[in-house]
């Protein structure tokens, strides 16, 4: 955390966690620095928020997206999903 105390505290759910485990190397190697920026801004240029689901938002890499909820009052971001784009939305 930086001096003013203003980074989110990134969390994942126990299932994403898995599916983060379960990428290819290269993938999770792409994808952990995107995570981590998340901590500093979580509403990047990017984001969307999701119509279906209105407290989840959505960022995109490449053919994997990252689904997450944004709690401002306890600075933290929860990831709730992580996959390639055509199994994410199922």
């Amino acid at each position: 955390m930086n001096e003013r105390g203003s980074e989110y505290k990134i969390e994942f759910v126990s299932s994403a966690a898995k599916e983060f485990r379960n990428l290819p190397l290269a993938v999770r190697q792409h994808l952990e620095p995107i995570i981590n920026k998340l901590s500093v801004n979580p509403r990047p240029f990017g984001v969307k928020k999701l119509e279906a689901k209105f407290e989840l938002y959505r960022i995109r890499s490449g053919d994997y997206r990252i689904i997450f909820k944004i709690n401002d009052t306890d600075r933290k971001v929860l990831i709730t999903r992580i996959g390639h784009r055509k199994n994410i939305y199922k």
